[in-house]
């Protein structure tokens, strides 16, 4: 790893800017948390997943803390909570991952660039298709879930691989030539069909718009800087409506038991309706609900009531947690229906940071967090060695599947969606971070690999038959 003397200058006077505005060192650490996540993930090929989801992991790590500092609002967390800690804690759980992807992708020899390897697998109709049929059948999926508990790992892994099927178009309509006529339209109907959904399914649209952009961007060019930042301020605004709408906009469809059957139009109506009422409201409203969305993105609050309570009023569980999830994980409910369930988010919360809040018996789960867990099972600093570990296994997995899928274009959507969902969640608790991970790698991963060389059959034909007619026309022959 080189760094520059520009990085060097660039980085040091980000690191002493932050520690003075928010007046506490550890905003500088987090600045140099940053640089480090994008200089080490850097895979060179303008593919930016790997340090985009560790970003977010950042955010969710450090954002209560800045947006205190810039804009003077109170925030529970600060006030109700040691948070310093745990925001320590939280960097490293980021570098540990991040260390992790990066020596394991060392571990695998990387293709060659110079290699003959095909650049597309499919054609734009064929994408538009497939894209079309997995919107209408998203609705018979989630039936399909609700009906068959046991393959719910597997349908909900190969449902949200459509969002794969949606970053190629997105990347073909910003790649070779931006055409911000489709693209547009295109991102605003998944931002619509993710905010009629019932949870922010709006986010996942607006992230792969942002990184089939960064794929063409240039530094140079100041429409680039537009756009990006476009996209920035979409998240962030469509999130604060979000949040200020979802309460009402869910009570309505619980109450009325109709959100699966109602139609998209009236959901959408009603969106529109709620949105308007909350963009007329005052603006200390608008502030609320802000430190609300900032307060829900921070994930530090209850890890941070749970450092005061363990090991001092409750012991370490010496791997107790990780021991669990990794027994969940290697029981597919489809081969072990009547496997146990394991401790939910909330009762882990109850326990550890001894807070009742709401549980399975009110239909939601309060984010407690693998980093929590992974403290309460070893404490500092044993707690990152398996966190280490489990970036290891994601990024030797990012390079091997980089080495087999040869079709770039399948690499890219497959790795865009897989190792974004993966990765990007740090409140996210231990079986679902290795259950999700597992689930692409297996369920979509292998399937991919099978995909493309069915594809590289079809490719090794036409470049003999290319050459066939080549080798007729030069030696003055005409193929019958």
């Amino acid at each position: 790893m080189r760094v520059t003397l520009f990085e060097a200058i660039g980085v040091t006077a980000g690191c002493a800017a932050a520690g003075y505005f928010v007046d506490d060192w550890i905003a500088a650490a987090a600045i140099l948390v940053l640089y480090l996540i994008w200089k080490l993930l850097d895979t060179g090929d303008r593919l930016y997943i790997l340090p985009i989801a560790l970003s977010f992991q950042w955010t969710q790590v450090t954002i209560g803390m800045f947006y205190s500092s810039l804009f003077g609002r109170e925030m529970n967390t600060i006030n109700e909570s040691d948070y310093r800690p745990m925001i320590l804690i939280g960097l490293g759980c980021c570098l540990a991952v991040t260390f992790g992807l990066f020596i394991g992708m060392k571990l695998i020899k990387r293709p060659d660039p110079n290699e003959d390897r095909p650049g597309f697998a499919f054609s734009m109709p064929a994408l538009v298709v497939v894209y079309v049929v997995t919107i209408i059948a998203e609705g018979s999926m989630n039936a399909l879930i609700n009906d068959n508990p046991s393959f719910r790992q597997i349908i909900v892994t190969v449902d949200a691989a459509r969002l794969g099927i949606l970053f190629l178009i997105l990347r073909r309509l910003c790649h070779p030539k931006l055409r911000l006529s489709l693209l547009l339209p295109v991102v605003s109907l998944e931002i619509v069909l993710g905010i009629t959904g019932f949870f922010a399914g709006f986010r996942e649209p607006i992230v792969l718009t942002g990184l089939a952009l960064l794929e063409i961007f240039e530094s140079r060019k100041i429409r680039h800087w537009f756009m990006l930042g476009g996209a920035g301020l979409a998240a962030v605004t469509i999130g604060i409506l979000w949040m200020g709408i979802r309460g009402v906009y869910r009570a309505d469809f619980v109450q009325l038991d109709n959100f699966e059957t109602s139609s998209r139009q009236s959901r959408i109506d009603r969106i529109g309706g709620l949105s308007t009422d909350f963009v007329h409201s005052d603006a200390n409203n608008v502030w609320a609900t802000t430190d609300v969305f900032v307060d829900r993105m921070w994930a530090i609050y209850y890890p941070a009531l749970a450092l005061k309570r363990v090991p001092d009023a409750l012991p370490y569980t010496d791997g107790a947690l990780w021991m669990a999830a990794l027994t969940h994980v290697t029981m597919p409910r489809v081969f072990f229906p009547n496997k146990p369930q394991l401790m939910s988010d909330s009762e882990m919360v109850r326990k550890y940071s001894n807070v009742i809040v709401a549980g399975a018996d009110q239909g939601t789960s309060i984010a407690f967090g693998y980093a929590a867990e992974s403290y309460i099972d070893f404490g500092i600093p044993l707690m990152f060695l398996p966190i280490f570990g489990f970036g290891l296994v994601m990024g030797v997995s990012y390079s091997l599947f980089q080495k087999l899928i040869w079709h770039r274009e399948l690499f890219v959507g497959f790795a865009t969606v897989s190792y974004w969902l993966s990765l990007y969640l740090f409140e996210r608790d231990l079986p679902t971070t290795l259950g999700v991970a597992a689930g692409f790698l297996i369920y979509v991963g292998i399937p991919t690999v099978f995909l493309d060389r069915f594809l590289l059959v079809k490719y090794a034909r036409k470049q003999r038959d290319a050459a066939d007619e080549l080798f007729l026309a030069e030696s003055g022959h005409s193929h019958i």
